[in-house]
């Protein structure tokens, strides 16, 4: 897939937490598509960050938020991230984790570091086209989807100013996976390596 990925500068910074089920599952993930489609990105697997000197070094240097629906969460759709003062002074970073829900609320509770960032949320009637894998609730996203609605609306409110041919493009390393692996699951016998017994 690396042949369609086009990735994109941004102002922001955008952290993937892999959980190492997710890694060793797959590596041609969402997670990995996001951060190979981002300039300005970093990925890290494991579960608990809470002494990751890296990850305590962004969290310290930049004003921080962690993709997590919660009451008092900044919601994108209605509210510009950079109305807090103290972000005039320090370059955005926004925390997204790459694993399952259930696994998701292990990371974030283990990681006492993740809990002390402020919340991002947004609202949108997208549904997921992740057509091959069930996602546990009709308005999920993945995590390359998610990342492309928030900077839609990074550039809705100034925080980025992406080309729309750019922005458009985000998604076509996703889009042509579901596509190799739907002709896969439809002609399963296509591509199969064949070895003659001798």
């Amino acid at each position: 897939m690396c042949e369609y990925i086009e990735p994109i500068d941004t102002q922001t910074k955008f952290v993937i937490l892999m959980h190492p089920k997710e890694f060793k599952k797959v590596k041609n993930n969402t997670g990995h598509f996001t951060h190979l489609s981002l300039h300005n990105s970093e990925l890290f697997v494991g579960v608990d960050f809470s002494n990751h000197k890296r990850i305590n070094e962004i969290i310290s240097t930049h004003e921080s938020f962690i993709l997590f629906p919660s009451s008092h969460a900044v919601n994108l759709t209605y509210e510009n991230p950079n109305s807090n003062a103290s972000s005039v002074y320090k370059k955005m970073a926004i925390f997204l984790i790459d694993s399952t829900w259930s696994c998701t609320k292990k990371m974030f509770n283990e990681s006492k570091n993740l809990q002390n960032l402020k919340h991002m949320s947004f609202e949108t009637a997208r549904l997921s086209q992740y057509q091959i894998k069930e996602q546990p609730e009709s308005n999920y996203l993945s995590t390359i989807e998610s990342t492309h609605v928030v900077l839609e609306l990074l550039n809705f409110w100034n925080v980025e100013n992406i080309e729309d041919e750019r922005l458009n493009g985000f998604l076509k390393p996703f889009f042509k996976m579901i596509e190799y692996q739907q002709k896969l699951i439809q002609n399963p016998l296509s591509n199969a390596v064949r070895f003659k017994k001798r």
